[in-house]
């Protein structure tokens, strides 16, 4: 395990590579930020509209996938407010038990600022059986949920007729998951091939005897279909210059948006401001921490330092002390939503740890063998 030598990245995130330089995708990318000409590529953008027109009777220009949280809010007006534009936002709808009040509010705000929003709901019980089933199998509940949740965009695209759909952050440029590089910085079309959607396969569904009906919410639409459909996906941060977690949650908190107000000790999260339409994201967090070294935390700080608000040695203790922080509360609730014990929950988290980095104490405490910034 080595880290990035400007940030807190390590090099066991999947689908990254350091350069020869020791340093990560996220920071590379972030330098060549600093000799960009904005308003060149504003105009970029603006030419590659042209090449998506309104269609003959369609009422929207595009789609934009929402939550409510703060990328999907600043998405939503930049995109009305700024490039003229009438986006049908897409949402996938969480089960009751999981949704929270929070989540509500703000796609409520999204409809009150005069957005239309269609809501995508996969069946709640299949939703469960997958959930479970992904946490048997990964020890990630959410290897099911976000087939769906990155599924629902490109399929109501092509339902509605709309080619053209803007997604926010380049994983490959701005996280380091290298397998979704397009065609250039804005080509999103390579995102099927992200560690989410990428890893695992689906044949692990069919085989829970599910009717293939109701499979369908968790099904990427094939290249075929997307060359068929005429379909485009536009990485909305390429075009930004302040795009980041800081700037755009402080946008979208001017706008109405509800942020966390959970401690970072029970969450990770130190600003309340990722993940806000539900809660068991922060277990899955701990979980990857677990398994590959780096958590919610590290992902916030990392941005932090490349933007020079947060110096390297700060942002070590914050990793150190919150990265696989996790209430209780989280996962009792989550335990007894897919019906297990905290025990039983407890044993699949141990016979999923990465033993290269971590070790089992007695007492059942999980003890890094790295050194945050430093490895092994």
């Amino acid at each position: 395990m080595k880290y990035c030598n400007l940030c807190l990245q390590p090099d066991t995130r999947p689908n990254t590579k350091f350069n020869h330089l020791g340093i990560c995708p996220a920071c590379d990318y972030f330098e060549l930020l600093k000799t960009v000409d904005w308003e060149e590529r504003f105009d970029i953008l603006q030419d590659l509209l042209l090449k998506f027109p309104r269609k003959s009777g369609q009422y929207f220009d595009c789609i934009i996938g929402v939550s409510g949280g703060k990328d999907s809010l600043r998405q939503a007006l930049w995109v009305r407010d700024k490039l003229g534009l009438n986006p049908l936002l897409v949402c996938l709808s969480y089960p009751p038990q999981q949704v929270t009040e929070r989540g509500t509010a703000n796609l409520s705000n999204l409809i009150e600022l005069g957005f239309d929003v269609v809501i995508s709901a996969p069946s709640p019980i299949v939703w469960q059986k997958l959930m479970k089933e992904s946490f048997e199998k990964f020890t990630n509940w959410a290897r099911s949920t976000e087939l769906a949740l990155f599924s629902s965009v490109p399929q109501i695209a092509i339902r509605y007729g709309i080619s053209l759909i803007l997604w926010g952050e380049n994983p490959g440029l701005q996280l380091g998951d290298l397998k979704t590089l397009g065609r250039n910085g804005y080509d999103g079309n390579n995102l099927r091939h992200m560690n989410t959607l990428s890893g695992g396969g689906s044949e692990w569904m069919t085989e829970l005897g599910i009717d293939h009906k109701e499979l369908i919410p968790y099904q990427y639409p094939t290249s075929s279909e997307f060359e068929l459909s005429g379909l485009q996906i536009i990485y909305l941060g390429w075009f930004l210059g302040d795009w980041s977690l800081v700037n755009n949650g402080m946008y979208a908190s001017v706008n109405g948006l509800e942020i966390r107000r959970d401690t970072v000790k029970n969450t990770g999260d130190l600003l309340g401001l990722t993940s806000l339409d539900e809660d068991w994201v922060t277990l899955n967090q701990m979980i990857k921490y677990y398994k590959f070294g780096f958590g919610r935390v590290t992902d916030y700080v990392n941005e932090e330092i490349r933007l020079g608000r947060l110096s390297r040695e700060s942002a070590k203790i914050l990793v150190e002390k919150y990265d696989n922080s996790c209430s209780d509360t989280y996962i009792d609730s989550f335990c007894s939503y897919i019906g297990i014990s905290t025990e039983y929950f407890w044993r699949k988290v141990y016979g999923s740890l990465n033993h290269e980095l971590f070790s089992i104490e007695r007492d059942g405490f999980i003890k890094p063998k790295f050194k945050v910034g430093f490895g092994l």
